[in-house]
């Protein structure tokens, strides 16, 4: 069974109304800019927030295979870790935490139940997100059908980094796909996320050929994709499909996954590409060539 990372109650960033946001980790995407590299590996993931840490030594006494030691540094591991979480069990003060477990759809269905009112008196409900969901295209497809069986809004957040049957599947089974678009370059889209993008694209085409209601997102990174020849060309597809996104969404870069690379030991933007967040006057223009091609766009959402 594919593992959650994370679910997130009142949302008010992914899709229509308040949201309760449920995340599936594992992502065939390595963006240098991800937002949530925890969800990137299918595995559980360890963190390790060094401010939260007292020194108590619960985790190290925790650990079955005594590879952790408490240094001037913190909290350190050596090679044996089998992510089994008895660390972070132990540690009285979250300093030590686990991204990712198993979680069945009665269990997801009985935290979704919680903001039944405040989803429905907002015209919210809930989204799919990762990570990738529709690496596991039959979970999703579950988790789906229990929530619109509840009478749930349903959305699922969504590179289209998938098989054509996936995608078919997958959107049958709920009422808004939010579309990622990065990069409309394939050679640039490698570059950054690390996979092309002709997939993602004839799935762009294939969701607007069934007149599915979907909204295109796109993260607005100057030195990456705010040039006006990747937004012209991005614009220029999107126009030109027979159903439009009924909104595009422009997402101002933010460097939020920088404090999570720091707790789980890696590097965010191994290469130091400089990425900046458009400024007031870059984003406005951005939106004025989409808009220009007659689609409905804005900042954020």
């Amino acid at each position: 069974m594919p593992l959650v990372f994370d679910i997130k109650r009142f949302s008010i960033n992914d899709g229509p109304g308040i949201r309760t946001t449920v995340f599936l980790k594992g992502c065939p995407l390595h963006c240098v800019w991800c937002h949530n590299p925890e969800g990137i590996s299918p595995h559980s993931t360890r963190l390790y927030n060094r401010k939260k840490c007292i020194g108590c030594r619960s985790c190290v006494e925790a650990c079955p295979q005594g590879v952790l030691s408490l240094t001037p540094d913190g909290i350190k591991a050596k090679e044996g870790c089998t992510l089994c979480g008895r660390c972070a069990d132990a540690c009285p003060s979250k300093a030590m935490e686990m991204a990712g477990r198993q979680w069945t759809v009665d269990e997801l269905m009985s935290v979704i139940e919680k903001e039944r009112q405040v989803m429905t008196d907002s015209g919210g409900g809930v989204t799919l997100c990762g990570g990738e969901p529709l690496l596991h295209a039959d979970y999703l497809i579950s988790i789906l059908r229990a929530v619109g069986k509840a009478g749930f809004h349903r959305a699922v957040d969504t590179s289209l980094f998938a098989t054509r049957e996936a995608v078919e599947s997958v959107m049958r089974e709920c009422e808004l796909l939010l579309i990622d678009l990065k990069h409309f370059s394939d050679e640039a889209h490698h570059r950054y996320t690390g996979v092309g993008n002709t997939v993602i694209l004839e799935n762009i085409r294939l969701v607007s050929e069934a007149g599915k209601v979907y909204w295109i997102r796109i993260p607005l990174i100057v030195g990456v994709n705010a040039d006006d020849r990747n937004l012209s060309q991005s614009a220029q597809f999107l126009a030109s499909l027979p159903t439009k996104p009924e909104v595009v969404c422009l997402l101002p870069y933010h460097d939020i996954g920088k404090g999570k690379h720091a707790r789980m030991g890696t590097t965010y933007n191994p290469e130091a590409l400089p990425l900046r967040q458009p400024d007031a006057d870059e984003q406005e223009h951005a939106l004025s060539i989409f808009k220009a091609q007659g689609l409905n766009a804005r900042i954020g959402g």
